[in-house]
């Protein structure tokens, strides 16, 4: 099992760089970040924008895995993303993984002016943004026509650095979303059932997960696919159990070990933010990173 964070770019560079820093010496396996324009209690107040934050990340980090948690189409282009994921490949050196998901109703949904599009349209939106991002990752030139997005000669050459491309963490959660995350996806993103999020229980959340990971065996199943072959990634903070795992290292202990036990390979934490939902005790934040994953390889 893997242990990642999540770096929100909630500080000027000059502060926010010791954290990515920090997050590579304290043996984290990633570091992400949110590609959001703004985000639900923090919006206003700072919040920088994630390519460039990650940019910056990887010229201060030399083995420290880096990417988006997640990426969506509410204001991106596969064309002009793509071109900024290949150069953000080769400066990180082939260190990039592109969280993606269809996204959702917040505050990125309107900041460009158009209507909230439907479950349905958001839906359709994203398989068609994924397909074409697919090929613009994989290919030298693309031409196409979409009901949503088209490409026209676009050329990104020489490619990735990562062969055939970087990977997609693809997040989803319903059976179209998972079927996408078994074509296209190198890792499935889940934060768990948000149903359960204000009155649910550890166990039932729990359950609800197994739920997911079957469906995702399935939509694999479907495609002839070894669901094996797909790293799955909880991100931590939205389940019932919220900020209790990292109240300990025996409390992160027994939390990974029961999501281990559903097939998840890499748990990712938040970087603590005083004063937010994302509050922690940094001391204990830093134990887990050191200590805890010996305990679950052991």
């Amino acid at each position: 099992m893997r242990l990642s964070t999540v770096i929100l770019p909630v500080h000027r560079w000059s502060e926010g760089q010791h954290s990515w820093r920090r997050a590579e010496d304290l043996g984290f396996h990633a570091a992400y970040t949110y590609d959001h324009l703004s985000w639900r209690s923090f919006r206003d107040g700072p919040w920088f924008g994630a390519l460039p934050t990650l940019t910056a990340a990887a010229s201060v980090t030399e083995r420290l895995r880096l990417g988006t948690l997640v990426t969506s189409p509410n204001f991106r282009h596969p064309v002009t993303l793509a071109k900024e994921m290949i150069s953000l490949d080769d400066l990180s050196a082939g260190r990039i993984t592109l969280g993606i998901g269809a996204g959702g109703t917040g505050f990125d949904a309107t900041a460009l002016g158009q209507e909230p599009w439907t479950p349905r349209e958001r839906a359709d939106r994203f398989a068609e943004f994924l397909g074409l991002l697919d090929r613009l990752l994989t290919e030298d030139a693309v031409s196409c026509t979409g009901d949503f997005y088209s490409a026209h000669e676009a050329r990104n050459i020489p490619g990735c650095v990562q062969r055939p491309r970087l990977p997609f963490a693809v997040a989803a959660t319903g059976p179209r979303g998972m079927g996408l995350a078994a074509r296209h996806g190198q890792a499935w993103v889940t934060t768990g059932d948000p149903s359960l999020y204000e009155e649910g229980t550890p166990e039932q959340s729990v359950a609800a997960l197994r739920g997911q990971t079957e469906r995702l065996a399935d939509a694999c199943a479907g495609i002839g696919r070894d669901p094996r072959e797909l790293d799955m990634i909880l991100l931590t903070g939205f389940t019932p159990d919220r900020g209790r795992p990292l109240e300990s290292v025996d409390a992160f202990v027994d939390f990974a070990g029961r999501h281990r036990e559903l097939g998840f390979t890499e748990i990712v934490v938040h970087w603590p933010i005083p004063d937010s939902d994302f509050a922690a005790d940094e001391r204990v934040f830093e134990r887990v990173a050191l200590e805890a994953l010996p305990q679950l390889e052991g």
